[in-house]
């Protein structure tokens, strides 16, 4: 999909207005959305086994990674381009079994290591972010004034500042590999949202549809959206050669 097709998905399907174009361009992208297709793959936020061949970590990769281009149509610049991927359940697993094949891990190496991996995902909600700004400057998350602020949002109104924004200064052959979408002209972060708030209310709502990523800054604001299956509970199965416990 083009990013002007992305764009109008995003405008169509969130509700947002077209802050940084004209009405009449405007009109052009949601035509571009309606003709370009506006569906990704639902997601499953559901605990429980997997069984992963490690072939199978690009088609897991796929399913939680999504990307935006937020565009100024009148300049025809983009100022900001945003990939993440949500580092679920699901996908640890798919990660860890990758992770160790490729490192020629022993079993009890790899048990460990994806415990300690699902462990993380009962206090946090993690995203493996690589982003490219207007100026490199600009790109940084954790500058004092930073030109963009990002947020956990759900459909259900929940808005959740992160917990930590981590910089990953030189990304080594690990990013590299598993997140093949780093590269040098970007800047990559590791950003965790608390899994709860202070009074306990979970910060993605249990009735939600979809979450997202937003990005907002004066140059607009674009949202990342994972869509969420109306079975979520259920374990996800694309992808995998079994979902059945051992």
């Amino acid at each position: 999909m083009t990013a002007a097709g992305r764009y109008a998905c995003r405008a169509m399907n969130l509700g947002h207005a077209l802050w940084t174009i004209s009405p009449g361009a405007a009109l052009v992208l949601l035509a571009s959305g309606l003709t370009a297709g506006c569906t990704q793959e639902r997601v499953r936020l559901a605990e429980g086994p997997r069984e992963y061949a490690p072939t199978d970590y690009e088609i897991v990769l796929d399913r939680w990674t999504r990307t935006e281009d937020l565009v100024t149509v009148t300049d025809l610049d983009n100022v900001l381009t945003v990939t993440a991927t949500y580092e679920s359940w699901d996908f640890r697993w798919a990660y860890v079994v990758r992770y160790s094949d490729d490192y020629r891990l022993t079993v009890d190496q790899r048990r460990s290591l994806l415990e300690s991996s699902l462990a993380e995902t009962r206090s946090n909600h993690t995203f493996y972010v690589a982003l490219y700004a207007q100026k490199h400057r600009w790109g940084d998350l954790k500058a004092d004034n930073p030109a963009w602020i990002v947020r956990l949002i759900d459909d259900q109104g929940s808005e959740t500042a992160p917990s930590e924004i981590e910089t990953i200064k030189r990304p080594s052959a690990i990013e590299r590999t598993y997140f093949p979408y780093t590269s040098p002209w970007r800047s990559a972060f590791r950003i965790r949202f608390p899994k709860s708030r202070a009074d306990g209310r979970p910060t993605i709502a249990g009735n939600a549809r979809w979450i997202g990523l937003r990005f907002a800054g004066a140059q607009g604001n674009e949202a990342l959206v994972w869509e969420l299956d109306s079975g979520q509970n259920a374990v996800s199965r694309r992808g995998s050669r079994a979902t059945a416990a051992r």
